[in-house]
C-alpha cells in the first residue's frame, strides 16, 4: 500500500509539472503572438503618420510652405480602441468575430513631433569642427535650463574627439540619438533637462520658429530675452508666421540678419510615436521620418520601453 501511495504521489508530480509546463508554453506563444500582432499594427500607424505628412505636404504651395502646431499632424491622437478606427473605414466589416472582439480589447494612441523644433547636435560640428554660433546657442539653452556650463564643455568637447581621424580606436562613436551623447560624457541629469529640447539628425537643420518651445526660441535668437521667446510662443498660438519676414517684424529688425539660414518656417524631419496596449501586452514604437516635399520615408525605427525618452502624452 505503501509503494501504491508513493507511485500515485509520482504520478500525480510528473502530471503537474507536465501540465505546468504545457501552460508555460502557451502563455509564451500567446505573449509572443500579442507582441507580434502590436508590432504589425504599429507599422499600420506609422503608415497612418506618413500619410498625414504627406497630405500635409500637398496641402501647401511652394510658396506658403509652413509648419505650424495648428496642423492635424500636430495633434495627439489619445487612447482610442482600435474598433473605433476600424469602424470609420470604408469596408467596416472585419473578417470574423474574433477579430471584432480582438479590436476591442486593443488600445491605440500616438504622436507626431516636429524635430526642427529643438537644437540639433549636428549644427554643432562644421567642418568637422566646433561651430561658434551652434555653441553659443547651446551655451544659451544651458542658460535658460540652469544646466553647468561645463557639461556643454564636454559635449562639444566630445564630439571633436568622435570626429578624430587620427586615431580611430580612442575616439567615442558618433551619437546617433540624444540618449546616446552619454557616450561623450554628458551626465544622465543633464541628458534628461536636455531631451525635450535637442535632436540628433543626420545633416544641419534650422530651427522652426513656429513649433520651438521658449527655451529654444532664447537660445536661438540673441536679442530676446526669456520673457520675450514666452511672449512670442503666446502670441504664436493666436496665428502663426507665414514666412521669416513675419517672424523678424515680430521680434525686432535687429533681432535677424540677412542671410540668416538657422531658422525657418517649415520642418524637413519629423519624430513619429505609437504606442499599442493589448490584454497583456504594452508596445511602444518611435521613429524618425524625413519629408522632402510629399515624399517621407523613415530614417529609423525602434521598440521598447523608454522610462526617460518617452513623450509626454503617451506616458
Amino acid at each position: 500500500m505503501l509503494a501504491a501511495m508513493l507511485t500515485v504521489a509520482l504520478v500525480a508530480t510528473l502530471a503537474a509539472g507536465a501540465l505546468w509546463q504545457q501552460w508555460r508554453s502557451s502563455e509564451i506563444e500567446g505573449a509572443e503572438r500579442q507582441r507580434a500582432q502590436a508590432r504589425w499594427l504599429l507599422v499600420g500607424a506609422l503608415d497612418w503618420a506618413r500619410v498625414i505628412l504627406r497630405e500635409d505636404a500637398r496641402a501647401d504651395t511652394a510658396n506658403t510652405a509652413t509648419d505650424h502646431l495648428a496642423e492635424p499632424w500636430a495633434v495627439p491622437l489619445q487612447e482610442a480602441r482600435l474598433s473605433s478606427f476600424l469602424s470609420a473605414l470604408p469596408d467596416a466589416s472585419s473578417n470574423s468575430n474574433d477579430d471584432d472582439q480582438l479590436a476591442q480589447q486593443v488600445f491605440l494612441s500616438g504622436q507626431i513631433n516636429d524635430l526642427q523644433a529643438r537644437l540639433n547636435v549636428t549644427n554643432l560640428l562644421e567642418s568637422g569642427r566646433i561651430s561658434p554660433p551652434a555653441l553659443a546657442s547651446f551655451a544659451r539653452l544651458f542658460e535658460a535650463l540652469n544646466l553647468p556650463p561645463e557639461q556643454l564643455s564636454v559635449l562639444a568637447q566630445g564630439l571633436e574627439n568622435a570626429q578624430r581621424k587620427s586615431n580611430p580606436a580612442q575616439s567615442p562613436l558618433m551619437p546617433q540619438r540624444v540618449s546616446q551623447l552619454s557616450w561623450l560624457g554628458v551626465s544622465s541629469d543633464t541628458l534628461n533637462r536636455l531631451t525635450p529640447h535637442i535632436t540628433v539628425l543626420p545633416v544641419r537643420t534650422p530651427v522652426n520658429v513656429n513649433t520651438a518651445s521658449a527655451e529654444v526660441l532664447y537660445a536661438s535668437v540673441n536679442a530676446l530675452s526669456l520673457a520675450d521667446a514666452q511672449r512670442l510662443v503666446a502670441l504664436r498660438s493666436r496665428t502663426h508666421w507665414s514666412s521669416l519676414a513675419d517672424f523678424q517684424k515680430a521680434v525686432g529688425a535687429a533681432a535677424m540678419s540677412e542671410g540668416d539660414n538657422t531658422r525657418s518656417v517649415n520642418t524637413h524631419f519629423f519624430e513619429v510615436w505609437g504606442r499599442l496596449r493589448m490584454a497583456n501586452t504594452l508596445v511602444q514604437e518611435r521613429s524618425v521620418v524625413q519629408r522632402d516635399q510629399t515624399e517621407v520615408k523613415v530614417l529609423w525605427r525602434e521598440s521598447g520601453m523608454w522610462a526617460g525618452q518617452a513623450s509626454p502624452s503617451l506616458q
